[in-house]
């Protein structure tokens, strides 16, 4: 059970190590065989987020080095991508702002939370939209012309809009039910 333990740690830890690579690939000309490579290597970064959450829950091995750096590997992992894809002409600037100032401010609320001894989980919407923003940019990353996937790219612009809609959403409520560490603080 020991070593089990450590299985969400190392899963987060190599998400981690995934970025760098991205950003190589990113960074290369585009080729179909690039994109396929940089498709895999997002993928399997992101699935590495939901096998380290299922284990963690469904083993209740959830540690606080786990709580910290699982949703700040999400973060950096998300932020990369959508910063790489901007100059690919695949994603406009001002969405990837919006999304990554959301998540500065939210790990904020959830410091901030922190200090007073309270633990802020994901909730629902937060989920809802790291689906849709994964979904999203698995479609702005694959290379067109594998395989027929229509509109493949606006597919993948309007389930990043959509997470948008949903990272606002989910900030505006994290930050209502989080109102009241605000006034005690501000006193």
């Amino acid at each position: 059970m020991k070593h089990l333990m450590m299985v969400p740690n190392i899963l987060t830890a190599f998400r981690f190590a995934l970025v760098p690579v991205l950003i190589a690939l990113f960074s290369m000309d585009q080729t179909s065989t690039v994109e396929t490579v940089c498709f895999l290597v997002f993928t399997v970064a992101a699935l590495t987020d939901y096998v380290d959450g299922l284990i963690a829950r469904k083993y209740q091995i959830e540690s606080v080095l786990g709580k910290l750096m699982d949703p700040l590997a999400d973060k950096v992992l998300v932020t990369t991508v959508l910063i790489m894809l901007i100059p690919l002409g695949r994603l406009v600037a001002w969405v990837c702002l919006v999304i990554i100032c959301r998540e500065i401010i939210v790990t904020g609320f959830r410091g901030l939370a922190a200090t007073t001894g309270i633990i802020v989980a994901a909730g629902k919407l937060g989920k809802y939209k790291s689906t849709c923003q994964y979904i999203g940019l698995g479609f702005l990353i694959f290379p067109r012309g594998i395989l027929t996937i229509p509109y493949q790219y606006e597919i993948g612009r309007i389930l990043v809009y959509i997470s948008l809609v949903l990272a606002v959403w989910s900030a505006a409520s994290y930050f209502y039910n989080l109102r009241t560490i605000f006034t005690e603080t501000a006193k």
